[in-house]
């Protein structure tokens, strides 16, 4: 985990202190499950759950024995007496990794659920603020018709509202245990206490487990983490466009002392949306990584293990931080609706070429002999073969066209708030009015 990109909530979260911590509740946990069988008496068990941990000294054994959780037991054993010897009765190391894994994926997910609602709300407020809002809709990079800020913004609302399904149902496939012994058949230790130890800390049993939790569930949530930045990226993206000095009709926020560049003192890049994009990118290759940890050989190997004391951690604290980043773009952003609107009419006309199409098929005309007399005049426009003119000014002279067609008509053809008149259904069926 990169601090630069790691928020201090989700650095906790996947501490070493935190993990301990959660591997110790397993533990106790698991006797209380022998207890409740009569494996455990009462006096040892309370000595149990007053058991704490070394994390200094299970580093130094850890230097020796080059396995974890046996440091970490050992440390837990030293401070105890003869109880001691219950700990990790029946289990095998993976029983706890796993379990406890299982315990930080969710206090993961719920910081990431926490910033995804935010960020959704920060969005939601701009969508309806902008509804209104004239610009140019871009189709491949060019002009296409009238859109508007708040509708381009209201997408973003219905795409982070996937988004927070999609977690909620990574989440819920992530959120199982298993205590279940060396290959998962519980021979050394009963359903019964993996049942119990699996509804203390909030998880669903898994069905059937070998050594491990099936990996495919992990992959499931890290995909899912990467298709989040893929769709932060998009928006992040479309800022950086919109910035873009040829258009500058939205900018992200840049603070009084900020400074772009250190050669050029008017710059103001788009730092913040070009970091969200590139942190996308890692994440999508930590998706390709999960997908590998599924194919293990037999009831298990570690060859996912290395991968995952990465790609959890950082995965998880990448996209925390891409939302809250994302979320700061889009609390600060600066809209500049007069650019938009002069924007709007720098082809002269062009964009309102297929409101005039319909109004001549309506007219009578055959669908192809209107498209080719439109396009030819918007044509002359591109080449700009009477400097000035817009596409109403030529095809007002043209005609074959106004045979068809008054001026009066084409004139009211050309108003951009006759592109607003259905705008409001999308943000009704999105529940933001």
């Amino acid at each position: 985990m990169i601090e630069r990109y790691t928020r201090s909530e989700m650095a906790r979260v996947w501490s070493d202190e935190n993990k301990l911590d959660t591997w110790l509740r397993v533990e106790i946990l698991v006797c209380e499950g022998w207890a409740r069988e009569g494996a455990i008496s009462a006096d040892d068990m309370e000595k149990i759950r007053g058991a704490t941990y070394d994390l200094a000294r299970a580093r130094e054994i850890e230097r020796e024995t080059h396995h974890d959780v046996i440091s970490f037991l050992r440390s837990v054993q030293e401070k105890l007496g003869p109880e001691g010897r219950f700990l990790h009765l029946g289990l095998t190391s993976s029983d706890v990794l796993d379990t406890a894994l299982a315990v930080q994926l969710l206090q993961a997910s719920a910081l990431l659920r926490e910033e995804l609602d935010r960020l959704h709300e920060t969005v939601a407020q701009a969508a309806i603020r902008y509804r209104h809002t004239l610009m140019t809709g871009r189709t491949h990079g060019i002009h296409a018709e009238p859109t508007t800020f708040g509708f381009k913004l209201a997408m973003w609302v219905d795409e982070l509202r996937r988004a927070r399904a999609r977690l909620q149902a990574a989440e819920d496939d992530i959120a199982v245990g298993a205590i279940s012994g060396a290959v998962g058949t519980h021979a050394t230790v009963p359903p019964s206490v993996e049942e119990y130890v699996c509804q203390r800390l909030g998880l669903r049993v898994a069905p059937v487990s070998t050594q491990i939790i099936q990996r495919d569930r992990h992959a499931q949530f890290v995909t899912t983490l990467a298709l989040i930045g893929a769709s932060l990226e998009k928006m992040a993206l479309e800022i950086r466009h919109l910035q873009r000095t040829e258009l500058s009709e939205a900018y992200e926020p840049f603070g009084a002392q900020q400074q772009g560049s250190s050669a050029m003192p008017h710059k103001r890049n788009p730092e913040k949306a070009e970091r969200v994009c590139g942190l996308a990118r890692v994440l999508r290759g930590y998706a390709v990584t999960a997908m590998e940890d599924v194919a293990l050989w037999h009831e298990r190997d570690i060859s996912h293990s290395s991968a995952e004391r990465m790609i959890l951690p950082d995965g998880t604290a990448t996209l925390h931080y891409m939302l809250w980043l994302f979320n700061e773009i889009m609390s600060g952003l600066e809209v500049d609706e007069e650019r938009m609107r002069a924007n709007l009419d720098l082809t002269r006309g062009l964009i309102y070429s297929s409101r005039i199409l319909l109004a001549l098929v309506d007219k009578g005309m055959d669908r192809q002999q209107a498209y080719k007399l439109v396009q030819r005049n918007a044509q002359k426009v591109w080449r700009n073969e009477d400097a000035g003119e817009g596409l109403l000014e030529m095809l007002k002279r043209d005609s074959d066209v106004m045979v068809h067609i008054t001026p009066e008509e084409l004139d009211a053809l050309a108003d951009p708030r006759a592109y607003l008149e259905h705008v409001d259904t999308a943000f009704a069926r999105l529940r933001l009015l």
